[in-house]
């Protein structure tokens, strides 16, 4: 779309994931961040807004949908709807929004862009659209080679009948008649101009150096100036004395305001309605870096710090919630899910944060005095031969199945789960599918507490001295467990080093060194076998620790440790 759109001169060379611009969703390619550009396309202006599929960022797709006229459902032909499909497409039905779907990745083996395109009719229909919600026109086309088509079997040439979809289909900003009325519904900064709000003029005229009211969320109101006016333009923004209604703008010199505020008339200010955010489901406990390498690494690792980055997180973050604690040190984060809070985790640790990180916790709520568990919707796509060991997995996680489909030399399982079973669940799955299982989630609803689920089963090795892991004790150590560690690492007492291949935890001394003499014997100094180590991404140290261990978290290492280092200190607390 944005090459159809001409936004790149002829000597540019677009490149990939152009709107997924934070280093966090190049890595993992998705998308966290909502963004908007804009295209001219036949003197139509089309703003186009990329938010995220999956429902742990699900707050930064309430938050930019009501700025939005319809929407662009994007499909793929093989996999068909996903969890994270049905969670999007369930808000913009909810918001009235009329829906174009595109099938893409026709080109795949295997795909059935049919099949596929009556499963998206089912989908919406289970979700309650309306007839004319219903009445979508399907595109097929390949994003990667840039063609799009109303009959997948006849390729054109470029992507423009998607752009023709959205002129017809998608219906121009309906304007109110009245006084100026903006929902503020994102934010950014400059050094230069400070805090700018961003959202969409849903009638009347902004205009530089008008003066407006700012209607806070709690009905409370304030008078502002506005100091300078902007459109978006291809993907910057261009300087405009006047802002007309319908119109994606950002306002700057506007004080104290936050997302969910109203920019209003002066004289009669009437706010709009705040944006609705689903409430979280899961909580972890962050606190500063006590461990014996504290501030070694990081530039920001007091508990002044972190509650001064938190708190800036939640003016961007509607989704996140955080509440103080007994201890000065340590603050418990609300979010919605792992993914949500490990991405707020890993962009503090890029910042030069220090911090230690407590087990996830699901949230449990009392309804009409019943104890309540949220429950989530686990799709599995995974080899047939695997798919017996994955079921018998999740019934012991007291999941629930609900369909089993296949597809090709495939299974597509479904389930309903609770959210305590699916922490820690990735790597036992990919360990019991040789890493061909494919997961995705998303949150359904509370419902009654299913029973206790089985943590995991092995206990964990700890380090009983700080210092040097030495190979050869690692090397005489190995029948015990798998290691977290590499020689020559740098280690302290109270850390966890790896997994323990019995049921306990057992401490371990691996900087101990070999005894030296001034004999000679055969054989004494073959050549060590060391197993590589096991190296954690951040969720996945998330998911693997206990209830009596932290995540610690540098800006360049990830360790585990007990939350008591010294053992008669845990023998004394357990």
């Amino acid at each position: 779309m944005l090459i159809a759109g001409k936004l790149f001169k002829d000597h540019e060379t677009p490149g990939e994931l152009m709107l997924d611009s934070n280093d966090l969703e190049r890595e993992r390619g998705i998308t966290i961040l909502a963004k908007n550009v804009s295209v001219i396309y036949k003197d139509y202006k089309i703003n186009i807004i990329d938010t995220p599929g999956h429902s742990d960022f699900g707050g930064e797709v309430e938050r930019v949908l009501n700025m939005a006229d319809g929407v662009i459902l994007l499909v793929d032909a093989f996999e068909g709807p996903m969890p994270q499909t049905r969670f999007v497409t369930q808000k913009a039905i909810e918001l009235g929004l009329k829906p174009i779907v595109v099938v893409n990745k026709v080109d795949k083996p295997n795909c059935t862009p049919d099949e596929v395109q009556e499963s998206v009719f089912e989908l919406m229909f289970n979700l309650e659209a309306s007839d004319e919600q219903l009445s979508f026109k399907t595109l097929y086309g390949s994003g990667l080679n840039g063609w799009m088509s109303t009959d997948y079997r006849v390729r054109t040439e470029d992507i423009t009948p998607l752009l023709d979809a959205i002129i017809e289909e998608i219906p121009a900003p309906n304007v109110g008649e009245g006084t100026p009325q903006m929902l503020i519904t994102s934010l950014d900064f400059s050094n230069y101009t400070g805090r700018i709000a961003i959202g969409r003029l849903q009638r009347g005229t902004l205009r530089n150096g008008m003066q407006v009211s700012l209607v806070k969320r709690d009905g409370t109101r304030k008078t502002a100036r506005i100091k300078e006016l902007f459109l978006f333009a291809g993907f910057g923004k261009i300087k405009v004395d006047e802002v007309p209604a319908g119109e994606i703008c950002a306002v700057t010199g506007l004080e104290n305001f936050e997302i969910g505020d109203t920019i209003a008339d002066f004289e009669n200010p009437e706010a709009l309605p705040g944006i609705r955010i689903d409430e979280p489901t899961m909580s972890m406990t962050f606190t500063i870096n006590d461990s014996p390498f504290f501030g070694k690494e990081g530039k920001f690792v007091t508990s002044r710090h972190i509650k001064n980055r938190l708190e800036a997180e939640l003016e961007r973050n509607l989704a996140l919630r955080v509440h103080d604690t007994d201890s000065s040190d340590t603050f418990l984060v609300y979010g919605r899910g792992v993914l949500h809070l490990s991405v707020l985790i890993e962009t503090m640790r890029r910042e030069g944060y220090e911090l230690q990180i407590g087990q996830p916790q699901v949230i449990i709520k009392e309804i009409d005095g019943v104890k309540c568990e949220p429950i989530e919707e686990l799709t599995i796509d995974l080899p047939e031969n695997h798919s017996g060991k994955a079921i018998e997995m999740i019934t012991t996680r007291k999941g629930e199945m609900l369909s089993m489909v296949p597809k090709g030399d495939r299974m597509i399982l479904e389930f309903n789960i609770p959210s305590r079973g699916i922490i820690g669940l990735r790597n036992n799955l990919l360990t019991a599918t040789q890493g061909e299982a494919i997961m995705a989630h998303r949150f359904k609803e509370y419902a009654p507490f299913k029973g206790d689920i089985p943590g995991r089963s092995n206990g964990s090795l700890i380090s009983l001295e700080t210092g040097k892991a030495i190979p050869y004790s690692i090397s005489n150590l190995q029948e015990r467990g798998r290691f977290f560690i590499a020689p020559n690492d740098e280690i302290y007492e109270g850390q966890v080093i790896g997994e323990n291949s019995r049921p306990g935890d057992m401490t371990v001394n691996v900087t101990k060194t070999k005894k030296l003499t001034n004999m000679r014997s055969s054989g004494a100094d073959d050549k060590l076998k060391l197993f590589p180590p096991l190296k954690f991404t951040l969720e996945e140290a998330l998911e693997y620790i206990q209830g009596d261990e932290y995540v610690e978290v540098t800006p360049l290492s990830i360790r585990l440790r007990k939350i008591y280092l010294k053992e008669h200190e845990r023998k004394r607390k357990g």
